[in-house]
């Protein structure tokens, strides 16, 4: 551990791994420290169920009722992937898929008017669906096709809305829809949180819509994909890669100090021994004297013995359930998968509902979504604080990642990491410069 390195990065959460993966790939000296015994931080996947009991302080062990603990894998944060996504880019680019199996999310809902309906993936479902009237439909469609034919260096295809001066409000105008397609397509296809967006510039609405879109079209049930065995595993993929390029990983250690010399970052001690680097990536709970908090996300974690209701019986899927429809200014999610991803015992699910806390009482705000879950078996209710870093690195060569937020996405973990990259190398995030030029010969992953 006495040694120089290039990159030190403290927490093996999925940013971290994938940075830790990223700089290996570019031949920099990586040392990849955790305090915790197990790979994925904040966003690990807790085995056995055990484990999930502890960690929410319940007292006793699971019911007999609940199968074998070692069948489960409970995800802390709630997430899938967009077939289309830049995750799924980085998946594909460094090859980690090798090691991951993925199953398409069997379907997307959306909350309206007291019940869940399915948000269409077919022109066909579109125009059967109960979500409009079908003047309402044609309406829909009219903007659906604009968005997809929109080309920002063809000023002909924007039908008078300028990339970067018409809102996203003046669109909606002039293509007539009402409210409620205005929160469809903002909540559940755009996967906004919250109205802000509406008197913002409307490229990035569209790019959102053809980001789902095009997921959707990949696969036809749904734009999501989910890991078997949970998502604690792409962390695990990531550092492997790492590991294949010589990184060097140590769970189960303390870090005692971040050792700053005129005010920048010179190494970490842990158990008495100093590493020495020249840049360091960790998490906010590594170093929180330089993070300011940002907001609260509530998660609940409920398994079942059913399917979610009014869904079809389907073993996976997400609701949405937006803002407006539930009286909120942020939208609330539920992320439902089951044994089939090889995450709970047979004939079990796990449902995961989340959303940014508003009020004093962060369960209640969960009522609309807890109440469609019901019966629920188990309940494990986590809040947490969002961090944000204040320290840039610019000087200290301390680069933070920030927490994971409610969105039932990647995208902005992903924004995060191209974010730090520049900060780091100064350069562009460029998805070519991480593709793997050296084979995995080992079976296992780094212990």
């Amino acid at each position: 551990m006495n040694e120089d390195y290039d990159v030190i990065v403290l927490g093996t959460g999925l940013t971290e791994c994938i940075l830790s993966g990223i700089m290996s790939v570019k031949g920099k000296k990586v040392l990849h420290m955790d305090r915790n015994s197990y790979y994925g931080a904040d966003s690990a996947s807790l085995t056995p169920l055990e484990d999930v009991y502890k960690r929410f302080s319940l007292p006793g062990k699971p019911p007999e009722a609940m199968g074998k603990g070692r069948d489960w894998n409970v995800d802390l944060v709630p997430k899938f992937l967009m077939a289309n996504g830049q995750l799924v880019s980085m998946l594909l680019i460094t090859q980690v898929t090798r090691y991951l199996d993925f199953k398409v999310v069997e379907g997307s809902f959306v909350y309206k008017g007291g019940k869940i309906h399915k948000v269409p993936s077919s022109e066909t479902e579109a125009l059967s669906s109960s979500l409009m009237g079908i003047f309402e439909k044609r309406r829909f469609r009219g903007l659906l096709v604009w968005a997809a034919n929109y080309d920002v260096n063809n000023p002909k295809t924007w039908e008078g809305m300028d990339p970067n001066k018409s809102t996203m409000a003046e669109v909606y105008k002039k293509f007539g829809v009402n409210q409620d397609t205005t929160d469809f397509t903002g909540h559940s296809l755009a996967l906004y949180r919250t109205d802000e967006y509406l008197n913002k510039p409307c490229i990035e609405t569209i790019n959102r819509i053809k980001l789902y879109s095009e997921s959707l079209a990949r696969y036809g049930k749904s734009p999501y994909l989910y890991p078997l065995y949970g998502l604690g595993e792409l962390p695990q993929g990531f550092a492997r890669l790492s590991a294949i390029y010589g990184g060097t990983y140590m769970l189960n250690k303390p870090i005692e100090e971040i050792v700053i010399e005129n005010g920048k970052v010179v190494g970490v001690k842990s158990e008495g021994e100093i590493a020495r680097c020249k840049q360091l990536i960790c998490d906010p709970s590594y170093i929180q004297d330089r993070t300011t908090k940002v907001g609260q996300v509530i998660r609940a974690i409920c398994i079942l013995s059913h399917p979610v209701g009014q869904t079809n019986n389907v073993n996976s899927c997400q609701i949405i359930f937006p803002q407006n429809q539930v009286n909120r200014k942020h939208d609330i999610y539920v992320c439902m998968i089951s044994f089939a991803h090889n995450v709970a015992a047979q004939g079990k699910y796990i449902a995961i509902a989340s959303t940014t806390v508003e009020t004093s009482d962060p369960e209640k705000e969960l009522k609309p979504a807890l109440d469609m879950l019901e019966p629920i078996d188990q309940k494990f209710i986590s809040i947490s604080d969002l961090y944000a870093p204040t320290d840039m690195g610019t000087d200290s060569q301390i680069f933070i990642s920030r927490s994971y937020d409610a969105t039932t996405h990647f995208e902005t973990t992903c924004d995060d990491i191209k974010d730090i990259y520049k900060r780091m190398t100064g350069s562009d995030f460029d998805f070519s410069e991480i593709e793997r030029t050296k084979n995995d010969i080992f079976g296992d992953c780094p212990e």
